[in-house]
């Protein structure tokens, strides 16, 4: 596996590579992808749309009570234990941040209801910082091109730190994204069409 190799022809593929969230601040961002799990973003982008016109900041969405929220995000499925998330996160911005979504990784992993994932997506996209965030995408494209062999999303984020320069961490998050939606699909990846499939892992054993 030529790590290198394959970085350059994920960026060449897709240069302008960006979160599909809609987010105008750290705290929108952090909301949204809260609610994508298990979700759609374009689904979330349509729940977000409604709940940030009047609840696009923590003091504003702590004037909702749970069953308020759950009404708004409800599509989003896992309407409850979102809500109560979202709902904890918040006081715990404005009681622990002054109402500011902290800039730290390390931070961001002490609000409630942020792991890791979540913590290095907001890291990632709205602080600049380096970090792999690996949902479901890159999880499968990760291991099917041979950056990484694991068993888990834990496991693979290391092995994608090992693997890709840590400058590139944050952009090859988008890159791997990118190429799951568009090419190495879940049940039926385009192998045929891969521009990668001389340098994948799964292809070349298939």
């Amino acid at each position: 596996m030529d790590a290198q190799k394959i970085l350059f022809e994920l960026e060449k593929l897709y240069p302008d590579a960006r979160p599909a969230l809609h987010y105008a601040t750290p705290y929108e961002l952090l909301v949204a992808v809260i609610l994508s799990a298990q979700c759609t973003d374009e689904r979330v982008n349509k729940v977000t749309a409604e709940l940030f016109k009047k609840y696009n900041t923590p003091q504003a969405m702590l004037t909702l009570s749970q069953e308020e929220l759950e009404r708004y995000i409800f599509s989003c499925g896992f309407y409850r234990n979102k809500a109560k998330h979202i709902l904890s996160a918040s006081r715990d911005i404005v009681e622990k941040f002054g109402g500011q979504v902290p800039g730290d990784h390390a931070k961001l992993k002490t609000l409630a209801g942020v792991g890791q994932k979540t913590a290095n997506v907001v890291y990632a996209v709205a602080f600049g910082g380096d970090a792999i965030a690996v949902d479901t995408h890159v999880f499968r494209v990760a291991n099917r091109l041979g950056l990484a062999h694991a068993s888990t999303p834990e496991k693979t984020e290391l092995q994608l730190n090992e693997a890709i320069p840590k400058n590139e961490w944050s952009r090859a998050h988008h890159w791997l994204i990118y190429h799951g939606r568009r090419v190495c699909h879940s049940q039926r990846p385009d192998c045929a069409g891969c521009t990668l499939k001389e340098l994948c892992e799964y292809h070349n054993k298939k």
